[in-house]
């Protein structure tokens, strides 16, 4: 009996360690480089992006077809109720003569090829490029997701380092409030000091509420990013968000060749050549063979079918060739080769446009590093030094040296210089990224 109450009594037990088994599992800790493989497996865009590169093999395949042999087939039933007769004289005596019969019936098959055709020809080089086109879409939609992915996930890390800071701060303060508190029941302080340090808890719980819910909501729109299900717990590793000390090496220039974006460009430039040389093949003459073969039956009744049928039949075919040379259109294809020739130009200057923004972003991103590592080393020695003003203030309150409001002004100046090297590390980040895309290695990232 005792044995069984035991066993009883170890049943909560086993199912606690279950439901906190289970609790511990669904939490996913996720680093970097996790995230940003998730989402190139999971993001609806990148899915996306890789369904078009199918499209387009499909879209190759259609126009492929326009180049293969055409065959169709055609069968048809006709019942005529007045047959249409001919009158024709014979030796001055006109008579008629009945065409047909009540009931007839054809099948046939059809076939064409095209012997010479520009504009399929060059539909097909331009399909073939199309599909190089949607890969290279579907690269720099990934890239831009891990840039997008990247971003979200030091936001998120930023955010909980300066939680901690208020984490901190509201420890420290519940020091100082207790031991005014203390002292105004001995009457060693006044009520007003009681007060202010509770107004200052306040503010300090009010911002931590938000910054919390600004965690949660940053921590949604990541895993929105990866195409993970915002409903899924995560946990980030806080040895992502490390120190830095120095900066990469830096080079005068970059070259641009393996940017995803030039060779984007590059395809473009393509397809649009090969558009205005559809259009000139408007000019050309078409050649295409054709042959058919048709077999027709006459009967006065619907005895098609049957094996004493008094049906007539004969075959007929034929073979020929088809050639359609264009005159004059009203200038039709000229207007189309001007448009395609706008453009073209009209490329260049995106082309331009593009090379100049490129070079630009690596330019700021090699600034904007500079100034975050100044920033980040001045708040690192600024942080250390507000936290011994800090302490030391504290001391100098304890033993009555120093003022409440000279405590609460070295507490919010502490709050402030730990903020600031978390924020002088995110942009670090963020800059360094765009510096890693600069260079076209942002898939570096998830490697």
């Amino acid at each position: 009996m005792n044995t069984i109450i035991k066993q009883i009594k170890i049943i909560p037990l086993l199912l606690m360690g279950l439901i906190l088994s289970n609790v511990a599992t669904a939490q996913q800790t996720i680093s970097l480089k996790d995230a940003l493989n998730y989402a190139i497996q999971n993001s609806t865009k990148v899915r996306k992006s890789k369904l078009d590169i199918d499209g387009g093999k499909y879209k190759t395949e259609e126009i492929r077809a326009q180049a293969l042999p055409q065959i169709t087939g055609n069968a048809g039933l006709t019942y005529n109720p007045i047959i249409g007769k001919l009158v024709a004289d014979f030796g001055g005596s006109p008579q008629s003569i009945k065409l047909g019969q009540n009931w007839n019936s054809s099948a046939g098959i059809q076939l064409s090829q095209q012997l010479f055709n520009q504009q399929v020809f060059t539909g097909l080089q331009a399909a073939r490029s199309s599909e190089e086109y949607y890969r290279l879409t579907s690269q720099l939609t990934e890239e831009q997701i891990i840039e997008l992915v990247a971003n979200n996930y030091y936001q998120v890390l930023v955010n909980r380092e300066q939680l901690n800071v208020l984490d901190n701060n509201i420890k420290n303060l519940k020091v100082v409030e207790k031991i005014v508190s203390n002292q105004y029941q001995n009457g060693l302080a006044k009520k007003i000091d009681v007060d202010r340090i509770n107004v200052n808890l306040t503010n300090l719980q009010t911002q931590r509420e938000q910054t919390l819910n600004a965690i949660t909501q940053l921590e949604n729109q990541l895993k929105f990013s990866m195409g993970m299900p915002v409903s899924n717990s995560i946990t980030l590793p806080k040895t992502e968000l490390t120190e830095v000390t120095q900066l990469p090496v830096f080079t005068d220039s970059i070259s641009l060749d393996n940017r995803t974006e030039i060779k984007l460009l590059n395809t473009q430039d393509k397809l649009l050549a090969l558009q205005r040389k559809a259009y000139v093949s408007e000019y050309y003459p078409t050649l295409a063979l054709t042959g058919n073969y048709t077999y027709s039956s006459q009967s006065g009744g619907f005895d098609f079918l049957s094996s004493n049928s008094a049906a007539i039949g004969f075959g007929a075919s034929s073979v020929g060739l088809t050639l359609k040379v264009p005159i004059f259109n009203g200038f039709l294809t000229r207007s189309k080769i001007r448009q395609a020739d706008v453009d073209i130009k009209k490329a260049k200057e995106d082309r331009r446009e593009s090379t100049n923004a490129l070079n630009m972003a690596y330019e700021n991103a090699k600034i904007q590093l500079r100034n975050s590592l100044n920033t980040i080393k001045a708040q690192k020695k600024n942080a250390e030094l507000a936290d011994e003003i800090y302490k030391s203030t504290q001391n100098n309150y304890n033993n009555g040296l120093a003022s409440l409001t000279d405590l609460m002004d070295t507490e919010s100046s502490l709050t402030e210089a730990q903020n600031s090297y978390t924020q002088a590390l995110l942009n670090y980040k963020i800059a360094e990224i765009q510096l890693i895309k600069s260079n076209g290695n942002i898939k570096s990232l998830a490697q």
